[in-house]
């Protein structure tokens, strides 16, 4: 569980390259570091994290460590300060972190990192789908080149059919696979509207999925976040965006990282998420996702 309980909501204007580090955010994510108290939840199970260098998967990454799990993060090679950092509270958490840099764009690669992550953990039990991009800084269907499709679709799609495919090599009853969708799959925004759809497809391979490996005791749930401060967010989007950052919301402020981090322990768990699968449950803020 997580302690957060904080209300501000002041984010000064700035912006970053794309994929985007934590250290240059004003303020500084909670990703739990010091927040999150583990109970035990995950003991001794082994979890893949797509994305788990920074943002929601960092958080993700140390509250499954909390829980008990050992997880294996994977990340851009550009992105390698961040991973380090995740590593460092998930071994003072006393687990071990396997770090995988992997552009998953590329299917070898993506592929790759679940068979490391296997080999490194001993097996594998949970898998989080978590990496993401988007790209928001446009005005018009017209501004979306095929490169940038390219690079939504493989990095949010592609990708999760590659690593889920080879994830499910190894997955053996009771293991858990959960993605990561949006409240843009329920309400999207106009400069977001690659990457939207690629939430509602994900929203669509939750239900599927879960339908097809049910018999095999595997459950397939999808986490669908509202606005949280993330890198993504100063990397990818204008800054006049930036100082109104989840305004929008019926609590009126955007999230941390480890406010969402909570739904992913739930899910993964066994004790808590046994009958649990073929759902996507909503971190929003209040914005509804039906």
């Amino acid at each position: 569980m997580t302690n957060n309980t904080d209300d501000s909501n002041t984010y000064p204007t700035q912006q970053q390259d794309p994929p985007g580090l934590t250290e240059p955010m004003m303020p500084e994510p909670d990703h739990g570091e010091e927040s999150y108290v583990g109970g035990g939840r995950l003991e001794g199970r082994r979890a893949l994290i797509t994305g788990g260098d920074s943002g929601i998967g960092r958080a993700v990454a140390i509250a499954f460590a909390q829980e008990g799990a050992d997880v294996a993060i994977v990340y851009l090679p550009s992105e390698r300060e961040d991973a380090e950092t995740t590593a460092s509270w998930v071994e003072k958490a006393g687990q071990k972190c396997v770090r995988i840099p992997a552009d998953l764009r590329e299917e070898d690669q993506a592929r790759g990192a679940v068979r490391t992550a296997v080999q490194e953990l001993g097996g594998l039990d949970v898998l989080v789908n978590n990496a993401g991009y988007q790209m928001g800084r446009r005005q018009s269907i017209a501004d979306i080149t095929t490169d940038d499709l390219d690079r939504t679709f493989k990095t949010n799609l592609y990708a999760l059919f590659w690593v889920t495919q080879t994830a499910l090599e190894h997955l053996a009853s009771g293991g858990a696979v959960i993605n990561n969708s949006s409240i843009q799959a329920f309400q999207p925004s106009e400069p977001l509207l690659d990457y939207a759809s690629t939430k509602a497809a994900i929203n669509n391979f939750t239900v599927n999925l879960a339908a097809e490996v049910g018999e095999r005791n595997i459950r397939v749930n999808a986490v669908a976040p509202g606005p949280i401060w993330t890198p993504l967010q100063p990397a990818t989007q204008p800054e006049e965006k930036i100082e109104k950052f989840g305004e929008d919301t019926p609590l009126g402020r955007a999230g941390q990282p480890a406010e969402v981090a909570p739904a992913f322990v739930f899910m993964a768990s066994n004790h808590t998420a046994s009958y649990v699968s073929g759902t996507v449950v909503g971190v929003t803020g209040g914005k509804p996702v039906f």
